[in-house]
């Protein structure tokens, strides 16, 4: 749809409708859109294909914003969506368990394989990572450790994340996996840990996946 600047458009926030936190928003032109997901400032080619599936490929409505530490692609919505969104709640629900179960499974596989030397620094690595991306509920080392030890299919125990923040953690996931192993080995027995999950929840994080660049990565 368009690649805009930063002064041509204004970010404010709403206030999540179930949840206590604030959703951002990008106002252009009369149009709101909602944060999808967010890339460092060197990855200019990963977020152009990224908005160039969702528009030209999967027919979205959607914005990249350059700026001069970071790109964001943003998905068209009206405010009025977000109040009744229960079912994309249920969504969200689903898509952080999984996320959370690639994560852990990642974390034991640095541990069992690489050592426990190893497995620290990795949890170092992630907090950084977190804290940079304001991740809700992953500010300190105790809340890292608290999502690496916690069972995610207890649902009162989940972080309070938007899509964009899963998007944004298995980027990161596979690129700090691919830089502890040296290559892709680990994909296919983080992916083992999903058969944890109910298999619609399963099929829903999988089509998911596949419907964004992450399912080439994650795949």
């Amino acid at each position: 749809m368009f690649i805009l600047k930063r002064q041509d458009v204004e970010i404010t926030s709403v206030q999540h409708p179930k949840r206590d936190q604030q959703i951002p928003i990008l106002n252009y032109q009369g149009q709101t859109f909602r944060l999808i997901s967010v890339f460092r400032a060197n990855q200019e080619e990963e977020a152009k294909a990224f908005w160039r599936d969702l528009t030209d490929n999967r027919g979205k409505a959607c914005v990249l914003l350059e700026e001069p530490e970071r790109y964001s692609v943003w998905g068209k919505i009206r405010l009025d969506q977000l109040a009744g969104d229960v079912a994309g709640d249920a969504k969200t629900t689903a898509l952080t368990q999984a996320c959370l179960l690639l994560l852990q499974g990642v974390y034991i596989d640095i541990e069992d394989l690489l050592g426990a030397r190893q497995a620290g620094l990795f949890q170092k690595n992630l907090t950084e990572i977190l804290q940079q991306w304001r991740f809700p509920q992953a500010d300190s080392p105790q809340a890292i450790n608290n999502l690496l030890t916690m069972d995610p299919l207890s649902t009162n125990q989940l972080p309070p994340w938007e899509e964009h923040h899963l998007i944004t953690l298995l980027q990161e996931l596979y690129r700090l996996g691919k830089q502890y192993f040296g290559n892709a080995s680990f994909v296919s027995r983080a992916m083992d840990t999903l058969q944890d999950l109910p298999g619609s929840e399963q099929t829903q994080f999988i089509e998911w996946l596949n419907q964004s660049p992450l399912g080439k990565l994650w795949q």
